[in-house]
């Protein structure tokens, strides 16, 4: 029999100092990671509400226009290299002549050429990687998320807890 089974108790005894070490621990000493979900939520929520201010806004003419001009690239370099070809086999001299033209350009440009593309492409690209769900965050619950950080905040808002107090009272009201 170990000495700290002689002093404690059984292994439930042991178990339960712990949960009371740690639970002492946290007073002293924010736990991190809860505080890290609680800011991830938090940020979320926000980025929602965002959202939501934007959902059914109608958009003006000059946003209309440059929706369209940003989905235009793809569609031009899809069309546009089908159109070489369609080009190339029409009338070859006329192509050759250009593609000796295109030989011409100096290499620092294709290399700007290219930059430029694959920043546009690129961006394109990391902005539905980054925001899945076509843009759209999942739905939070932001009333929620903020009762349980004012709950657990270190220097609590009187007004927003009042506030809070409020709402739940006229919902449970008016049910």
């Amino acid at each position: 029999m170990g000495l700290m089974q002689r002093i404690l108790g059984g292994p439930q005894t042991i178990a339960a100092a712990g949960e009371a070490v740690s639970d002492v621990a946290e007073i002293f000493h924010a736990n991190e990671t809860r505080a890290m979900e609680l800011s991830a939520e938090a940020h979320r929520a926000a980025l929602d509400a965002h959202g939501d201010e934007f959902q059914y806004g109608r958009s003006g003419l000059f946003d209309r226009v440059i929706n369209g001009i940003n989905r235009m690239p793809r569609p031009f370099l899809a069309l546009g290299t089908i159109g070489l070809f369609v080009f190339a086999m029409v009338d070859p001299e006329a192509f050759s002549s250009r593609m000796v033209g295109l030989n011409a350009v100096p290499e620092p440009l294709w290399w700007l050429l290219g930059a430029i593309v694959s920043f546009y492409f690129g961006a394109r690209e990391m902005h539905y990687f980054r925001t899945p769900n076509g843009g759209r965050l999942p739905r939070m619950r932001p009333r929620e998320l903020a009762e349980d950080a004012t709950e657990t905040a270190a220097d609590p808002n009187p007004a927003l807890e009042r506030w809070f107090r409020e709402q739940r009272d006229s919902e449970e009201g008016g049910d």
